[in-house]
């Protein structure tokens, strides 16, 4: 479930969650994007996390949907103005997850797509992802799919400098401490990318807005 971009053990949820984005600029970005205020949207595979509470807190109407296989969305055709998947959906994308968000979205709604971007600490910490590099390139699959790309510069952001390599090192090991120690600051940056596309017109085969 992506409550989160990363899986962590329950006793370390609570010291990321103060830390992570603590600007609320996901959800800002979200509902730029979207909007997703007094709108119907579907988030996909979250049901918890700052991010999901932040959607309600903006007046969102949300249906909660699991990311199974096939791949359904439970809702009706044309009933939703948002679809959101946050890190685990829509992973390369996949064309039938794309047909699928289609087939909920009114005309004109919005898919917003999360993933990390990286070229930021929290990739330092986790090695090579695709997200991290094809995904986000000009020749790759969601901007040659139709999908535009915001950028977004956020932080992980501890109390203090004990408290950050303490969790960095419960959280990740060794890779983790090796980064804590070359902090000057008690926070890691931490690039996200938002893709976004717009449902077209039936018949109508332009790039996504």
């Amino acid at each position: 479930m992506s409550n989160w971009p990363v899986d962590l053990a329950e006793p370390l949820v609570g010291p990321f969650e103060a830390a992570f984005d603590r600007g609320g600029k996901i959800a800002r970005a979200l509902d730029s994007l979207g909007p997703v205020a007094d709108r119907d949207c579907v988030v996909v595979d979250a049901t918890a996390g700052p991010v999901r509470r932040s959607l309600t807190a903006l007046g969102a109407r949300v249906v909660d949907a699991p990311l199974a296989s096939p791949f359904r969305l439970p809702v009706g055709d044309g009933s939703a103005d948002c679809v959101i998947g946050l890190w685990s959906a829509f992973r390369g994308p996949v064309p039938v997850e794309i047909a699928e968000a289609d087939r909920v979205l009114r005309t004109g709604g919005r898919l917003l797509v999360i993933h990390d971007y990286g070229r930021d600490d929290v990739s330092r910490i986790r090695g090579e992802l695709p997200e991290y590099g094809v995904w986000s390139r000009k020749s790759g699959p969601f901007l040659t799919g139709g999908f535009r790309i915001r950028v977004l510069h956020c932080w992980w952001d501890f109390d203090s400098p004990e408290a950050t390599t303490t969790f960095l090192t419960d959280a990740f090991g060794e890779a983790g401490a090796s980064v804590a120690a070359t902090l000057k600051r008690p926070r890691l940056s931490y690039n996200v990318a938002i893709y976004h596309r717009s449902k077209p017109a039936p018949g109508v085969n332009g790039p996504a807005r």
